[in-house]
């Protein structure tokens, strides 16, 4: 039975499916990293996006900045409509409300990987470093799930 087990964990991450279910959970302070994810790029793509859930039990916080070793740099970034066109811009935290959550998601406040050093590859773990104010730091594993996989950001104008 194990056996097929592997062969299904493995079907499924080559296809996409289920997979946003095993991205890696983390606890810091009172804050819980929930469903991290980005999404596989394609050899020359430099820049890639994370995105995850925070709850927080615990007094207002900020995320205030995230390194990875598979980036140059990643940034704290927001989408909003200005006009008829999407723009993304850099931001410098992103705000924990008390009791609250916030959702980095496609279309809205995200990271952003940019100079991306090797394409990120359907099911690889990527090492993400996030940094609150309060809370501290925490180490989070975000599952590449395949491209065009569910929650992904739809085409159009889209301006940086």
């Amino acid at each position: 039975m194990k056996k097929y087990s592997s062969i299904y964990l493995a079907l499924a991450m080559t296809l996409g499916f289920g997979t946003s279910t095993l991205a890696q959970n983390a606890k810091v302070g009172n804050l819980q990293i929930e469903n991290a994810y980005t999404r596989a790029t394609v050899p020359g793509q430099q820049v890639a996006g994370g995105f995850f859930k925070i709850e927080n039990k615990g007094a207002v916080d900020q995320l205030i900045s995230v390194t990875s070793p598979v980036a140059g740099e990643v940034q704290l970034h927001e989408m909003a409509m200005e006009g008829n066109v999407m723009k993304m811009r850099q931001v410098k935290d992103i705000p924990i409300p008390a009791g609250g959550s916030v959702e980095l998601k496609p279309g809205g406040l995200h990271l952003m990987f940019m100079n991306i050093k090797a394409p990120l590859a359907t099911g690889e773990m990527v090492p993400v470093k996030l940094k609150f104010a309060k809370a501290g730091e925490v180490e989070v594993k975000m599952l590449v799930n395949a491209m065009g996989a569910p929650g992904a950001s739809r085409g159009g104008a889209m301006k940086h």
